[in-house]
């Protein structure tokens, strides 16, 4: 039987570190929706402001949708969008959380606008990625990357 695991979480959290990590671990397929969302164009504009693509999340699900159907492989989904995902299809929903200090560190690092660090930082404050993964009823892990991860665990709460 498939197994689906999505990873999601506020950017700069960890998500894909996590992701990556896991795919190795279990051999796992690993899906990068970033470069889902570039190559099938999913994005409906561009925000200057907060120099980001605004994605049509409808669209993204059904092309996400029809990749897990097709695929016959366990795959990993790494996305801060992927919790839109509808949970009957969703085996697992890991939720990346990051300190406030040291995800402000990693934004700016990045580049991002003062704009971008202070959404992105509302976001993991408020907890919106867990809310909506709560609100779709996931199965939730939560991972706080701002510590060391202890991947042995976390793989024999996976299983």
């Amino acid at each position: 039987m498939q197994t689906i695991i999505i990873v999601t979480g506020t950017p700069c959290t960890g998500k894909t570190t996590i992701a990556k990590k896991i795919a190795s671990l279990l051999k796992f397929k690993y899906i990068d929706v970033n470069r889902l969302i570039k190559t099938n164009k999913i994005h409906d504009k561009y925000d200057k402001k907060s120099d980001s693509l605004i994605v049509d999340i409808k669209k993204l699900n059904r092309i996400l949708e029809t990749l897990i159907k097709k695929s016959k492989q366990n795959l990993i989904i790494d996305s801060h969008l992927s919790h839109y995902l509808p949970n009957k299809i969703i085996n697992l929903c890991i939720v990346t959380k990051c300190d406030i200090k040291i995800l402000k560190k990693r934004l700016k690092k990045r580049k991002y606008n003062e704009e971008k660090i202070r959404e992105n930082l509302d976001s993991e404050i408020l907890d919106i990625c867990l809310n909506e993964a709560i609100e779709n009823n996931h199965n939730i892990i939560i991972m706080d990357t701002s510590r060391k991860i202890n991947y042995k665990e976390l793989i024999k709460n996976i299983h």
